[in-house]
């Protein structure tokens, strides 16, 4: 086995460079001679319906536009994608859509102004909801105060008489004449 000497290692070295900076040059000058293409990004069908399932179909109701299968929806599912394209954020692009077919395009009402009703009247209406079935239960198990005019201090409560019912006293004299 051969052992470089320290000098035969330098000159291998700078060839090593000086090859690699040469077969490297070309494409150093294309870069600078010319500006590169600028390469439009790939929009997949998976981030259009990311944003188109913020959106309802300003044609149909109550159908959101990742799923809507009209040639409108199609179209305007093409609209996001060149959207994209260009460099629009999702918040761009649904305020685009408000722009010109209104709020009601939004599967999520905005959060501002009369919109807030959304957000805040359901929960309320659920804690009413609540509020109340509490008290109908609690006053349906509460036991039933003493009449007015009674004093309940000390005494202990006596069971309500049942009212005399003339039907019901000849009923139980007719079964008790028949044993």
């Amino acid at each position: 086995m051969h052992s470089f000497k320290r000098w035969q290692f330098w000159v291998l070295f700078a060839a090593v460079v000086v090859a690699l900076a040469a077969a490297a040059l070309p494409s150093f000058s294309a870069v600078a001679g010319s500006p590169a293409p600028t390469a439009t990004p790939v929009i997949t069908d998976d981030q259009v319906n990311a944003i188109a399932h913020t959106l309802y179909c300003p044609v149909c109701e109550n159908t959101p536009l990742d799923v809507c299968g009209t040639k409108a929806c199609a179209q305007w599912r093409e609209l996001i994608r060149q959207q994209l394209q260009q460099g629009w954020t999702k918040e761009q692009i649904q305020q685009y859509f408000v722009e010109r077919y209104g709020a009601r395009v939004l599967a999520a009402p905005p959060r501002k102004g009369f919109w807030w009703l959304a957000y805040v009247v359901p929960p309320l209406a659920i804690l009413a909801g609540l509020y109340l079935l509490y008290r109908s239960l609690k006053a349906w198990y509460k036991p039933r105060k003493a009449h007015a005019g009674e004093s309940t201090a000390g005494a202990t409560p006596s069971p309500p008489q049942p009212e005399e019912d003339e039907y019901l006293r000849k009923l139980e004299e007719e079964l008790r004449s028949r044993r």
